[in-house]
């Protein structure tokens, strides 16, 4: 009898422990990436002999290796070609579509993500939780429209703060000191601080840091009915940055269509100690020969982190692939970790993978340093295809606030009333 219990606690022992170990493997199965032999065990599509690939310009030497490496691991060839992503993929995939000799992938910019649905140019895809949870969520949000997944992200781009080291030796923290030291700067020829602010892109970063956003974001969706561009919010964002044109303390050469042009040359004469600029014309900066410093946007008056568009370049897979299943996993190993760090490394364009944030090669260097802080409180640039109806006013409306013509409330007021027209 003795014996029998002891038997009968080492059972249960034993037990416990091999449902301790099965517990421990699904834990580390669930977030572990997905293998090779994994992803081909979910399709049972027949592998093609080919995928095209439409890559944006200047950007081979990062693709090549990528596709060189699949064609090694899966045994499919990858043909690619280079296009200029904003204007001319989308046009193309119009034509080249419903002909037959459309691309399996393509890159887009993820504020045309809603049109090229609508336009039934890409389709939905699906992926694991354990890929999605590779990437920073807005950049994942970035890539839905109307909740549902359509890609993966490439890389991201958002507006940041840089400075002449020379004439300021650190970044401020606080937009305060941007603008005690602004006024200061005015008592000589040059300009503390400059920002394209007569334009929504670099105005969002206020604005949203004040409350106000252009479509209400749901957490899955943007809110077509809910446009936030004349919210209480908006119109603090906009007093705001009325403030600094009023005073005198940005130059008339900003203001309008040749603004960043402007601004470039105030900031490589060395007649502009700072600006807030897109993470995408660092690398032109950087030529200018100044020794430049790049940071997070400093904080807001009310202690609100600025609000910035995120802008994603992402992988898709085209309505017209006759391989769905194997342009995902294209699209999987284009956008994967390894894939992301090479493409940095060629192009300096910043991943959107949450381990290559933390990983040295990317907290060594100041500008990915800033783009990875920023892009925490940065929100995705709206994928519904309404959001061209905003632009236009809103921009309209900043510039007459900018300029003078108009106070903020009334000028949003006259945008919002356009924007609603122009949807309904």
């Amino acid at each position: 009898m003795k014996k029998s219990f002891y038997v009968l606690q080492l059972l249960v022992l034993m037990t416990g422990v091999l449902i301790g170990c099965n517990n421990e493997r699904e834990a580390k199965t669930e977030n572990a990436p997905i293998s090779k032999k994994t992803i081909e065990n979910k399709t049972e599509e027949p592998k093609p002999e080919k995928l095209v690939v439409w890559e944006d310009v200047d950007n081979q030497n990062a693709l090549i290796p990528a596709i060189e490496s699949f064609e090694k691991e899966y045994g499919i060839k990858v043909e690619w070609k280079e296009m200029h992503m904003a204007e001319k993929i989308r046009r193309q995939l119009r034509i080249d579509g419903p002909s037959g000799n459309a691309p399996d992938v393509v890159t887009l910019p993820n504020d045309q993500i809603g049109q090229a649905v609508t336009e039934g140019l890409i389709q939905e895809i699906n992926v694991e939780n354990n890929v999605l949870n590779m990437y920073i969520d807005p950049s994942i949000h970035a890539e839905k429209y109307d909740g549902k997944l359509f890609g993966l992200p490439k890389a991201i781009e958002t507006p940041v703060f840089v400075y002449n080291k020379k004439l300021m030796p650190k970044a401020p923290r606080k937009m305060d000191e941007v603008y005690a030291q602004a006024r200061e700067y005015r008592k000589s020829d040059k300009y503390g601080f400059i920002a394209l602010w007569d334009h929504l892109y670099f105005a969002q970063g206020v604005l949203g840091g004040f409350g106000g956003y252009l479509f209400k974001d749901n957490g899955k969706a943007f809110d077509r009915n809910d446009i936030g561009l004349n919210n209480k919010g908006t119109i603090q964002g906009a007093r705001y940055i009325q403030k600094w044109y009023k005073e005198g303390l940005f130059p008339h050469e900003i203001i309008g269509a040749n603004g960043k042009t402007g601004m470039d040359q105030l900031f490589s004469e060395g007649k502009a100690v700072s600006v807030m600029t897109d993470s995408s014309a660092l690398k032109e900066l950087k030529k200018t020969g100044i020794d430049i410093g790049v940071s997070a946007m400093p904080k807001l008056p009310n202690g609100e982190h600025m609000k910035p568009f995120l802008a994603v370049k992402g992988w898709h897979v085209t309505a017209f692939t006759k391989s769905p299943d194997w342009s995902t996993i294209l699209v999987q190993y284009l956008a994967n970790e390894e894939n992301a760090k090479i493409r940095f490394e060629k192009t300096q364009q910043i991943p959107a993978v949450k381990s290559l944030l933390q990983d040295p090669i990317l907290t060594k260097d100041e500008a990915a340093k800033a783009v990875a802080v920023q892009s925490r409180y940065a929100v995705p640039l709206p994928t519904i295809p309404e959001k061209k109806a905003v632009w236009k006013p809103a921009d309209f409306a900043l510039h007459n606030i900018a300029t003078g013509k108009a106070e903020p409330e009334a000028a949003l007021d006259v945008a919002v009333k356009e924007i609603t027209g122009k949807l309904d």
